[in-house]
């Protein structure tokens, strides 16, 4: 009798090619390019003009008297500031063998580009965080006549996920003691995930909100409540071991908050408490200040796609921002 065939004989494994498994974060939880105006500049280092602020907030108008000159004013300025792109690259060779055995849905190129381009927008993120999301750089807001960052339950109503907090109120402190310095209030918000789920629990925040569509605490809601422009949620999540060594993932930042003021667009004397230049004038950058290659590295049989990003993260006005530390107690 003859041999039957066996499930092996007949079915051999395969990938499947309309499904493949890959982690890639989505793209919204990356801040980093959406908190602070873009300056597009054609060379890698260049300075920029600071207008001095007293001038701008002082009143030297006075009385005149018959056949007398009016009284003088003026301005100064700061020419010496200055940035410095700094390149950022990265790149993945595909060679010849891999790319003629790579089976569906398996796509090198692609895959390779997207790789390195997420690996560049999370190194620009953990620079971010670095830049502007950490103690001591920001001087918006003063206690007992010196410059701290705020923490909730020292300089406000309790840490935000605390019954007796007050997160509006908090906000709203900040916001006006920055204008007090500066003339504007901060309009931009940027929340660590877990500061993000104390507010859309927290008692005074649900009750301001009770009325409106469902009960839902929504991004728009919350920008509304705190009277900022934008409300963003930096999620991103970073794995910090070295390759081949056992991944160690968390969260970029963690239980903080940034309250900042930036316009819409950089323009001249617009004020920003930063600015990110992106150099945009190197051959075959892109309009971030991106560039793409793809190249034959033939002694190594294999095509190299390569992935360049040129920026600076600036502070230009320390006194535009402030950083909420130690925001909950869980």
């Amino acid at each position: 009798m003859p041999l039957q065939p066996s499930r092996s004989d007949l079915h051999v494994n395969r990938p499947l090619t309309n499904i493949s498994i890959a982690y890639m974060q989505d793209a919204s939880d990356f801040v980093a390019d959406r908190v602070f105006p873009a300056i597009p500049v054609k060379k890698q280092s260049d300075r920029y003009i600071v207008y001095t602020k007293d001038a701008w907030f002082r009143s030297d108008a006075a009385k005149r008297a018959p056949a007398t000159e009016s009284v003088g004013t003026g301005f100064s300025v700061d020419n010496t500031p200055s940035y410095f792109c700094d390149k950022w690259a990265l790149h993945m060779d595909i060679d010849d063998d891999s790319r003629e055995n790579a089976d569906d849905p398996i796509d090198l190129e692609y895959d390779s580009t997207e790789l390195i381009t997420r690996q560049l927008l999370i190194r620009r993120e953990k620079l971010f965080m670095q830049q502007y999301m950490t103690t001591g750089v920001w001087q918006g807001f003063t206690y007992s006549g010196s410059v701290v960052d705020f923490a909730p339950n020292t300089h406000g109503n309790g840490y935000w996920d605390a019954a007796n907090s007050n997160p509006i109120q908090d906000v709203a402190l900040i916001r006006s003691q920055v204008k007090s310095k500066t003339g504007f209030k901060p309009n931009k918000m940027v929340v660590t995930d877990n500061v993000h789920n104390a507010l859309v629990n927290n008692a005074v925040v649900l009750d301001r909100i009770k009325y409106t569509q469902r009960g839902i605490v929504t991004e728009d809601l919350l920008a509304a409540l705190f009277g900022v422009e934008q409300y963003l949620i930096a999620g991103a999540v970073y794995n910090s071991a070295q390759e081949g060594a056992t991944a160690s993932m968390g969260y970029m930042a963690a239980n903080t908050f940034l309250l900042a003021y930036s316009p819409a667009t950089p323009g001249i004397r617009r004020p920003s408490a930063g600015y990110i230049f992106q150099w945009t004038g190197k051959f075959g950058a892109e309009a971030m200040g991106t560039r793409v290659k793809k190249f034959r590295m033939e002694h190594l049989e294999s095509d190299r796609v390569e992935v360049e990003m040129g920026f600076q993260m600036a502070q230009t006005c320390r006194d535009l921002g402030v950083l909420g530390v130690s925001v909950c107690q869980h």
